[in-house]
């Protein structure tokens, strides 16, 4: 984020209580709770699908398990030494 945005977010005290009154007069102090809680899930249901991204993006960047770690099968040695004789 460039500093312009971040300054954006950067509220004091004053700042916070006024919003908070601004919104107690425009929902009512009934309507506050809910659409609090419904924030509330929204935001966890973020947090969970934003950590299931990070998972899988973590996932595609391992490396597959590379030939040279596995035994070589029985059938793949035999053939080779097959195809070294003239």
């Amino acid at each position: 984020m460039d500093p312009t945005t971040l300054a954006l977010f950067n509220l004091g005290p004053t700042e916070v209580i006024v919003i908070l009154a601004v919104a107690l007069l425009l929902f009512g102090g009934r309507k506050l709770p809910e659409l609090a809680r419904g924030l509330g899930r929204g935001l966890r249901l973020f947090k969970e699908e934003l950590q299931g991204v990070k998972k899988d993006l973590e996932e595609d960047q391992t490396p597959p398990p590379s030939t040279q770690d596995r035994p070589a099968q029985q059938g793949s040695q035999d053939a080779a030494k097959d195809q070294d004789k003239p």
